[in-house]
């Protein structure tokens, strides 16, 4: 068989997947729309295959596209492991991370164990801070790599992740059932606190903002005492909270665009990390009990 398939085609092909259409996944590979549909054209005549079911402005794979799909995470994963493996002797430095407080204990320690092995001689510096406060920090070249929450459909950088949102609660006990509601929320400026907001209020469901905190460890302490409800990741919710819903009055939330943003000036060691969190926010996998601090980290490989 003399068909090779090409790691860029199959990245945007992955792309397409993972950001749920033609002009998303063109910025998260760096090209025009109109060289992205060529890219798709071009691998389905490789393969004599249709990829994708074209519908109104969305796309659905077909069943041979849902097939390649795995095969092609495949071995993306394992090309860009050979590149990282044969690079590694020659990389070393520092690559300043900022990532909000509730993206830490979920989606980092992976990431960061499986870059030091094949980065040894790199330190990566971790910062944590709400979303707001790191578009400050890269605009004043204080980070060259940052995870910011975007709404749907207003997203900026490269897309990660889709996160479904969830309302709160802890298993046994009844704080959603109080009047006015109390939540538990991060501070002025989150997005995710401004939904909540706004969905209560479409419903005229009285609230009261019991308790405010910067760091994901503060809103828990008080979710997992009773003491309140709030909004998280469905996959970050730990053991001992469960999610909300319409049959308890809670209103539908979005999903939280989890985004890449890039510094004025990336570094090969810092793309090379973005890569290995490209992967890391695709996986999915239990979620893990949360027990961070808002502390900066130093991570020496």
């Amino acid at each position: 068989m003399s068909t090779q398939l090409d790691p860029d085609l199959l990245r945007t092909f992955v792309a397409i997947v993972d950001t749920g259409g033609f002009t998303a996944a063109a910025q998260q590979v760096h090209r025009t729309q109109s060289a992205v549909s060529m890219q798709v054209r071009r691998l389905e005549a490789m393969l004599d295959r249709a990829l994708f079911q074209r519908e109104g402005r969305g796309v659905q794979l077909t069943p041979d596209g849902e097939a390649l799909l795995g095969y092609a995470r495949r071995l993306l994963k394992l090309h860009d492991e050979a590149l990282a493996m044969l690079a590694r002797p020659d990389l070393s430095g520092l690559v300043r991370l900022g990532t909000p407080d509730d993206y830490v204990g979920r989606f980092l320690p992976e990431i960061l164990v499986r870059f030091a092995r094949a980065f040894p001689r790199v330190q990566v510096e971790v910062h944590c801070e709400p979303s707001v406060n790191l578009r400050r920090l890269l605009a004043e070249d204080r980070l060259d790599l940052a995870l910011i929450t975007c709404t749907p459909g207003a997203e900026t950088g490269e897309v990660l992740r889709r996160e479904p949102m969830v309302w709160a609660t802890a298993e046994r006990h009844l704080a959603h059932e109080d009047e006015p509601l109390p939540l538990a929320l991060f501070q002025p400026g989150c997005p995710i606190r401004d939904w909540a907001l706004t969905g209560l209020r479409g419903l005229g469901r009285p609230y009261r903002i019991a308790y405010t905190s910067a760091s994901i460890s503060g809103i828990l302490a008080a979710v997992t005492a009773g003491l309140a409800v709030t909004v998280l990741g469905r996959s970050i919710l730990p053991t001992g909270v469960r999610p909300l819903g319409n049959a308890e009055g809670f209103p539908l939330l979005p999903s939280a665009s989890i985004t890449l943003h890039r510094g004025s000036t990336v570094s090969a060691v810092a793309e090379c990390l973005a890569g290995y969190m490209r992967e890391g926010f695709a996986t999915e996998a239990p979620p893990a009990a949360v027990s961070v601090s808002t502390a900066s980290l130093a991570v020496m490989a």
